[in-house]
This record gives structure tokens, sequence and C-alpha cells, in this order.
């Protein structure tokens, strides 16, 4: 009797770990529609590219083809708030995702797409913005759910659309939590991604278990797990999860409260603009601080982690300053204190300058090169001239990061001896104890060109 109640407890245990448990995994009373018969591709339409999808058995099977762009096969039907399950398998070459809350516009697909992602990379279940702002959601913050996805077996995915919030899960594993409020409905389609190589031509991907539920969402929600970061990209408004855990407003959004000219008792009279929810510094003579010069915060700050965006225009320089003493400069150039550089690469001589880089976009400025800390031959991300950019300073217990567009790109020990050595060789050598002062203010640059801030945040830690 024994060994057959320990047999019995082992069918239980694996008929348990074969089932499709998703985040919910206890009974709910969701209303499930299944997007998929079984049989057929009733209800869906491919819109875009030459992939081929068939049905096999219980499967909807998307085959990559030579010579096409992505591919989508799209449902008829549009969905705003929902919630969407579905199991994917996909080979370990071919690149794919699940788009949500899109739409075709001059035969292209733009909308939100859940990765499906095989590669080193680790991003299945992100966010990217097909043919939109590009990368939404990296798991670049998210080391678990970068392990969820398997490789080869089938996945499970769980997404949950209602309102400007979007999270997903894989495999149980929560890998999202993104708050943005730009769509609020569209299709959702089965992409397959075009290939450059020609050995990649009949590699497949696969669905199954596809099904929606449009109501009853609120009481149905996912756990929410607390080491997963939110990302949000509200303009200059906190989430309730960001309130909760002490974000601010650096800028309001409207008007010039906390803020003074670096070198002023009071705000710049002009040069500093502010319309449409955007912080402006307007083009001069493109000199450091020659204009209506540089902007500081009225308080200072020691540990806190800072959150802005930035957008630049073609060749522009500025840059976001941190543990600024505005007293130490009171001549000519720009206050002093450590630079998160925001730059045109591309086209200002800036770029060109320094050592191996360390004055371009992303960088601490004159010291340490940004480049991509979180995946190994992956670029620093930066979204080009004319489009907003994400920035992250962390700053904890003399430890400083960089972040640009969610992705880690500089490091680097204050207090360490290391650090003091860059200093020696840097034009700030002429500064005593520079960047290791107790607390400093925040900064934002007047080099002479045009760039807009936003959302500009903060938290002390």
């Amino acid at each position: 009797m024994k060994h057959f109640r320990e047999r019995l407890v082992g069918i239980v245990i694996v008929a348990l770990t074969l089932m499709p448990a998703f985040a919910n995994a206890a009974p709910d009373s969701l209303q499930w529609r299944s997007l998929f018969n079984g049989k057929d591709l009733s209800g869906w339409t491919q819109v875009a590219g030459e992939a081929r999808y068939v049905v096999e058995g219980a499967d909807i099977v998307g085959t990559a083809v030579a010579d096409s762009p992505n591919s989508f096969l799209a449902t008829d039907a549009a969905y705003g708030d929902f919630i969407l399950e579905y199991e994917a398998k996909v080979d370990s070459t071919l690149n794919s995702g699940v788009q949500i809350r899109s739409a075709l516009a001059d035969a292209v697909v733009r909308g939100y797409q859940v990765e499906i992602d095989p590669s080193e990379r680790g991003f299945t279940g992100g966010i990217y913005e097909e043919r939109g702002r590009g990368w939404l959601y990296p798991l670049s913050r998210n080391e678990k759910a970068r392990q969820a996805f398997r490789t080869g077996l089938w996945n499970r995915f769980r997404v949950e659309a209602i309102g400007s919030s979007v999270r997903v899960w894989v495999n149980g594993v929560q890998a999202v939590d993104l708050v943005d409020a730009e769509t609020a409905s569209g299709f959702i389609a089965l992409q397959v991604h075009s290939i450059n190589d020609d050995d990649l031509v009949g590699a497949t991907v696969r669905w199954r278990n596809v099904r929606i539920a449009t109501s009853g969402l609120d009481a149905n929600r996912g756990a929410q797990d607390p080491q997963v970061p939110q990302v949000s990209y509200l303009k200059n408004q906190l989430t309730d999860r960001e309130a909760r855990h002490g974000w601010r407003l650096l800028w309001d959004g409207k008007t010039s409260n906390g803020w003074q000219g670096a070198k002023l008792e009071h705000f710049p009279e002009t040069g500093w603009t502010m319309a449409d929810g955007v912080l402006t510094i307007e083009k001069t003579d493109g000199g450091e601080s020659t204009g209506p010069g540089d902007i500081v915060t009225r308080q200072g700050f020691s540990d806190f982690e800072l959150e802005f965006e930035f957008r630049i225009t073609a060749g522009a320089n500025s840059g976001v300053k941190y543990f600024v003493d505005p007293d130490l400069n009171q001549g000519e150039g720009s206050a002093i204190g450590c630079e998160f550089q925001v730059l045109d690469d591309e086209r200002h001589p800036d770029a060109k300058m320094g050592v191996g880089g360390n004055r371009t976009v992303g960088s601490l400025y004159d010291l340490i090169t940004a480049e991509n800390l979180q995946t190994a031959g992956r670029a620093k991300q930066f979204k080009g001239v004319g489009n907003w950019n994400h920035g992250r300073i962390v700053s904890r217990n003399g430890v400083v990061e960089h972040w640009l567009n969610h992705e880690r790109v500089v490091e680097f020990d204050r207090f360490s001896q290391s650090f003091r050595a860059l200093v020696a060789y840097s034009k700030y050598k002429v500064w005593p104890g520079f960047c290791q002062w107790p607390s400093g203010r925040i900064l934002l640059q007047d080099h002479g060109d045009t760039v807009s801030y936003r959302s500009i945040k903060i938290r002390e830690l």
C-alpha cells in the first residue's frame, strides 16, 4: 500500500507539472474565448509579409521564407483591455513575437510586441514597439525573467493589457510591468520575423491554446512580483506604484518651481522654454553656458535614483550633471559635477575628442565610455536624433550607474582609487575631491544647442 501511495503521488506531481498553469493557476472567474478553433484560420488574416501560416493539428505554424519582411497573422477583431494566454514554441534560430493593440498603416504593422527571443540576449516576454519607439521594456533589469524561456520547448505566456498597464508572464515568471498610454486598442497578431540567412528558410514558430478574456479583468490579475521594476512612459506623471516607492517629479511639467540658474539666484528669464510638458534649452551659439546658462535644482542629493527623457536635435550637445557644486566655478563655462553626456555622436565633434569615446552619449563625460554592460556584443541603445531617449542615473553607497534606454552603460565607484586616477588625468583634475562630495545638485546643461527634457523624476535612497 505504501508503494502504491508513493506511485500515486508521483503520478499526480507529473500530471500537475504538465498542466498549462498560467500566472493565475487557481480557478478564476474569467470568461475565456478561444481565438483559434483548432481547425483552420477563421478569424485571422495575414496582413504583412510572405511567411507561411498553416494549421497542423492543434497548432498554428508560421514558417520563415526568404526575401520577406516581418510577417503577421492578425485577428480580424480589435481588442482594448484583455487578458491573453497562449503557448509558443520556436526554433532556436528564429525570432518571433505576438503583437497586441496593433494596427496596419501603409501595409506596415505598428504596435506593441511581446517578444519571443531564443537568442542569448534572452528578452522573451519583453515589450518592443514594432515600427515605433523600439524597445520599451527590455529585460535588462529582470535577470530572473531572462532565464524563464525554454528553447525548443513549449512556453506559456500571459499578457494583461488593462488601461495603460501591460504586464507579461513567461512560464509563470513575471517579465514586464509597463505603463504606457500611447495605444489603447488594436488587433493581436502572430509574427514570423524576417531572416537574413538562407539557412534559416523553413525555421518555424508554433502557437497553441490561444485564448482571451475581456471582462472581469481587475479581479483576476496576476500577482505582482515586487522585484520586477516598473517602467513608465507617462509624461510628467507618477504612477501609483512610483508614488508609493518614494518617487517625486523633479520638474512638474509646467513651471520652474525647484530650479534656478546655476550662477543665478533665480530661473533664467530667457532661453529655457516650457510648453506642452517639455522643458527646452533653445539654441544660441553652441558654446558651453554662453547663453542663458545651466539650470540646477535648489535641493541637493546624495544617494538617489534619477530618471529623465531627453530629445536632441542634429549636432546637439547637452548633459545631465549630478553632485554639482554651483559655487566651484563662477567664471566662464559650465558648473562642476559628474555628467551623463547628452550628445549627437554622429555629428558633434566632441564625440571624437576625449579618450576612447568617453565623451559620447550616456558616458560619464571625459572619464568613462558608455558601452552596453548588460549583453555581450550588443551596442548601446540610442534611439536617434529627434526621438525621445530614456536616461537613468543611480547613486548608492558610492556606486554610480548610467542607464541608456533601460540598459546599463556605465558603472563606477566614485570613492575608489581607480576613479581618483581617472580624474587625475582628466579636465577635472583641477577640482579637488571632484564627484566625491557628500551631496550635490542636479543640473541640466546649456551648451548652446536645442535639447529638450521631460518626465524628470527622482527618489532618494
